[in-house]
């Protein structure tokens, strides 16, 4: 099993649907039998989708999680009422997809399902046969070419817009506002999260051309975040997740009533969330890595998925905070993926860190320490130090950096985070960073 998903992820990333049609096709379209909130964004989509399965879940409804990449283990990404698709699970449908996936594919050369594409396969045939009442699915990549984007949602959501991934995605807000605004699907309700000017106009000017009636975060809370949702992610950019999540729970309930004349879900006869369902799910949201606060050896530790530009400037004012908080610098551990990503990471990470401890990630393209020391001005670079995650976090107890008053931050890197975390819950199990990226 793993060796065919290993090479299926070897072939890489290849964009557009049409081979991720013929798949669903071929399979029945088991992602029909199922409503759809269908999550984009350059950050805050995977906050946004983990808020929404909390809400839904709290209302007493089974639900259909689907994110990616994974932080430790590849079920991570499918998810029915939190629970991964398990080992044996993957096997099994592994074995079901290869015939049907090579079957979709035969009437073309290298024209089979991408890794992407099998485990979206396997996460819409497992919220089918798990009979789930709402399935939230993560955009992978962009929006108009991504794999996900066969579903047709009751609601589809965009929550934010940056600039990363720009060499697929295009360099400007409205350029990749345009990609991600691909999820629009005619006549479908669109929820839009807090976006620069020029990317909600592009935003806007889908939703028009597709007659989706678009809801905006913005006029509906206004600007004061404190007039914002409540949850248990810290960081004023997860009240706007929050806002965004409890404006297309809302909208959604709209469109159920509408749709059977009475305020259920026609295809399950589960009434829609109360705001009561609001505000405990948002309470409770199970989101690792997104300024998770942890301990280790009796010491405070942070973990923050903090990835791009748009993520560095949140982190930013996290770590402000932090210093506030504590009166101390932290100690930070930093890796990144691609020059554009770690010079965003390194200006905030370097403007609030007593010492920084960079590692390389076991990933193709992650940055080098000598790559990451090249883009630090040379006063600043006796505070970096090379590392590994072994030698920083030597067992589940142990931190090897910093003092016992210090606050260590691991930040950057999704996939750093996935390697201190199999290091410090080693009940989560051996980790799958080679099956990891999209």
């Amino acid at each position: 099993m793993t060796g065919y998903l290993y090479a299926l992820k070897a072939g890489g990333v290849k964009f557009g649907i049409d081979r991720m049609r013929r798949l669903a096709e071929s399979l029945g379209h088991p992602e029909r039998s199922y409503p759809v909130i269908h999550v984009a964004g350059t950050n805050g989509k995977g906050s946004v989708a983990a808020m929404l399965e909390s809400v839904y879940r709290a209302a007493g409804h089974r639900t259909g999680l689907y994110t990616s990449p994974h932080l430790v283990k590849l079920g991570e990404r499918v998810q029915v009422d939190r629970r991964l698709l398990t080992e044996a699970e993957i096997l099994a449908y592994t074995n079901e997809l290869m015939p049907v996936a090579q079957t979709a594919a035969a009437w073309a050369t290298d024209e089979h399902a991408t890794f992407f594409e099998f485990m979206t396969a396997m996460a819409f045939l497992q919220f089918q046969r798990k009979q789930v009442d709402v399935a939230i699915i993560e955009v992978g990549l962009g929006g108009r070419l991504d794999a996900t984007n066969v579903v047709q949602p009751a609601v589809s959501v965009i929550t934010s817009i940056g600039l990363d991934h720009v060499a697929e995605l295009g360099g400007t807000f409205a350029l990749i506002a345009r990609e991600k605004a691909g999820i629009i699907k005619p006549g479908r309700p669109v929820v839009m999260g807090r976006l620069p000017p020029e990317a909600e106009q592009v935003v806007r000017e889908v939703a028009a051309a597709q007659g989706a009636p678009l809801h905006s975060v913005r006029e509906v809370f206004g600007e004061d975040i404190a007039g914002y949702p409540s949850t248990n992610l810290e960081g004023d950019y997860q009240r706007w997740n929050a806002a965004t999540a409890a404006l297309a729970v809302r909208v959604f309930a709209e469109r159920w009533s509408a749709s059977s004349g009475r305020a259920s879900n026609p295809s399950g006869g589960r009434v829609p969330p109360t705001e009561a369902h609001l505000t405990l799910g948002l309470a409770h949201v199970n989101w690792p890595g997104r300024w998770q606060r942890t301990s280790i050896g009796g010491r405070p530790l942070i973990l923050d998925a903090s990835h791009n530009p748009e993520g560095a400037e949140m982190l930013d004012r996290n770590l402000r905070n932090l210093v506030a908080e504590t009166g101390r610098r932290p100690v930070v551990i930093a890796a990144a993926l691609g020059e554009f990503r770690a010079r965003a990471l390194l200006g905030v990470v370097l403007r609030h860190a007593a010492e920084v401890h960079l590692v390389t990630p076991h990933q193709a393209r992650a940055c080098t320490f000598e790559e990451l020391v090249a883009l630090v001005p040379a006063d600043a670079r006796p505070r970096l130090h090379r590392a590994t995650v072994t030698g920083l976090f030597p067992d589940a107890r142990t931190c090897t950096v910093g003092g016992p008053d210090d606050t260590v931050v691991v930040t950057g890197s999704i996939y750093l985070l996935g390697e201190v975390l199999e290091r410090i819950e080693p009940g989560r199990g051996a980790g799958e960073g080679k099956l990891q990226d999209f």
